[in-house]
């Protein structure tokens, strides 16, 4: 089944969390990388005023694997653990990785605690520029456009530069 994840990270070493990441997801037994986005840098989006200096890189990671989309949630966590994410109350806390899973194959999934695709995937253009990187044409389950038209929807405004082309 091919999986798409959203990477992101805005402490320390935020390239360097993004390719551990990568690294640990891919060296998964099973598991083949199809696909990765160029990196982004963009700002951060719905954080706390003292944070909105502590800038993200994104980028988008496509594989094919026979994981669930529970299997997924479990191996993520755990990633994001081992890199040193400190969970906080406020869900946009500063992180050193954050690891969301935005499709599994056709599939819609919802069990309380894990939407999938993930319910924001078509309103934030750092999610939609790395995805339409590497997945242009592809159309969520449901959703009726692609994902380069709707990056093409979103207004003006948040700002995402292209940081590095090969990571």
């Amino acid at each position: 089944m091919e999986t798409g994840f959203s990477l992101g990270s805005n402490l320390g070493d935020r390239l360097g969390h993004l390719v551990a990441a990568r690294h640990r997801i891919c060296a998964l037994p099973g598991v083949y990388e199809l696909a990765v986005s160029p990196v982004y840098e963009t700002e951060p989006v719905g954080v706390a005023p003292e944070n909105q200096h502590l800038a993200f890189l994104n980028a988008v990671l496509i594989v094919q694997a026979e994981l669930t989309p529970a299997d997924w949630r479990c191996v993520t966590a755990q990633i994001e653990t081992d890199l040193g994410r400190m969970r906080a109350a406020d869900k946009f806390a500063p992180r050193t990785i954050d690891i969301d899973i935005l499709y599994v194959d056709n599939q819609s999934f919802d069990d309380g605690g894990l939407i999938i695709p993930h319910p924001r995937w078509k309103t934030r253009r750092f999610v939609l520029q790395p995805l339409a990187d590497v997945r242009p044409d592809l159309v969520l389950p449901g959703s009726s456009e692609s994902v380069v038209q709707a990056l093409a929807k979103l207004p003006p405004g948040e700002a995402v530069r292209r940081y590095a082309a090969t990571w």
